[in-house]
């Protein structure tokens, strides 16, 4: 079938752009995303597009015994929001930190990612825009963007309508594999400042919005711009400045707070017979939190449980090694906080968060 879409007709007279589908746009953007992928080469990848697979050379990448740790995600109804704005340039940076910051979390290093895009009709502009954000997230985390798939599915997904998901490879040294199984009491917990509500919790976010009466192109309650671009600052790319921990032999684990809040990601690297105890004074919780929660009447509880409240990674380190790894992650760019500390569990909650302020 020639690239234009205009092979000879059969009998019904239809050709695949007919059924909805538009072979020629799908080149278009190949053409238009080639040299984002470019600029996101590293050692072990040149980041090229247009094979049937993405090639990368750990050898070339400077590991002697990895072991490759795998991650998969997506950006939720968050979506929704940009679709709304009509702003697409940030949901990339979102996939990808959503995916790459999982893996940080056993102490690899990203090393490439693909990703894929899903829509009812293809719109080259803001499928460039989407993989322009993908790009650049990549580079924040200093990973390859080697591949990833468009699929334009008419009837499926509504005109205008698009899905992600990510997908990105990472690997850490064998002895270097964090698990979580050397945290003891009296360890403390540093928590690093979010940028926002990352991509956690929109269900809920669109339903206070559409609650309180508010226009996303509003000005935001709480100032600085419009509400929807305010929703819709990306997630913060914890990589970079958490490697450097690593590498420093300063982190016993790490959990980044995603789906399930404070509650519920920090319980994910403790043995079962610890818990975290949580201090909410010790930071400033961001006033869109403050605003959700007087608009939708969402109690603390509810709070801490499906936003970050401000705390994008949690970092357990041992109390002698605090003070240098506070300095380490804010010389990696990171407002860090000592939020807390690990306990004997006893009979109580794997996670406690007393104090919380959000005045």
């Amino acid at each position: 079938m020639p690239s234009d879409n205009t092979s000879e007709s059969g009998p019904n007279g239809l050709s695949y752009r007919d059924a909805g589908v538009d072979i020629e746009a799908g080149n278009d953007l190949v053409r238009e995303i080639g040299p984002l992928a470019a600029s996101t080469r590293r050692p072990g990848s040149d980041a090229g597009l247009g094979g049937f697979g993405g090639l990368f050379d750990l050898k070339a990448a400077g590991f002697d015994d990895p072991v490759l740790v795998a991650a998969t995600d997506g950006v939720g109804t968050k979506l929704m929001v940009a679709n709304a704005v009509g702003k697409h340039d940030t949901v990339g940076i979102d996939l990808v930190a959503m995916c790459v910051n999982d893996l940080i979390v056993q102490g690899a290093e990203p090393l490439f990612f693909l990703d894929y895009f899903a829509t009812g009709k293809l719109d080259v502009a803001a499928a460039a825009d989407v993989v322009a954000g993908i790009a650049e997230g990549c580079r924040q985390a200093g990973c390859a963007l080697i591949g990833g798939e468009t699929a334009e599915m008419p009837g499926l997904y509504a005109p205008g309508d698009y899905d992600l998901a990510g997908f990105s490879v990472g690997a850490v040294e064998r002895d270097r594999v964090l698990t979580g199984d050397k945290v003891s009491a009296g360890d403390v917990i540093l928590g690093l400042a979010s940028s926002g509500l990352h991509s956690n919790g929109f269900s809920l976010v669109r339903r206070v919005v559409e609650q309180s009466g508010v226009d996303y192109s509003d000005p935001a309650p709480w100032g600085g711009s419009t509400l929807g671009e305010a929703l819709l600052a990306p997630t913060r790319i914890y990589v970079k400045s958490c490697l450097d921990l690593v590498r420093a032999d300063k982190a016993k684990a790490f959990a980044h707070i995603t789906g399930g809040g404070l509650l519920e990601n920090i319980p994910r690297v403790l043995p079962d017979d610890l818990s975290a105890e949580i201090d909410g004074s010790s930071w400033q919780v961001p006033p869109v939190f403050a605003w959700l929660a007087e608009n939708g009447g969402i109690a603390d509880t509810e709070l801490a449980r499906t936003f970050n409240l401000g705390i994008g990674m949690a970092v357990i380190v041992d109390a002698d090694d605090a003070d240098a790894a506070r300095e380490i992650l804010s010389a990696g760019g990171e407002s860090a906080y000592t939020i807390g500390r690990v306990v004997e569990r006893g009979d109580g909650e794997a996670t406690t968060v007393t104090g919380l302020s959000l005045t």
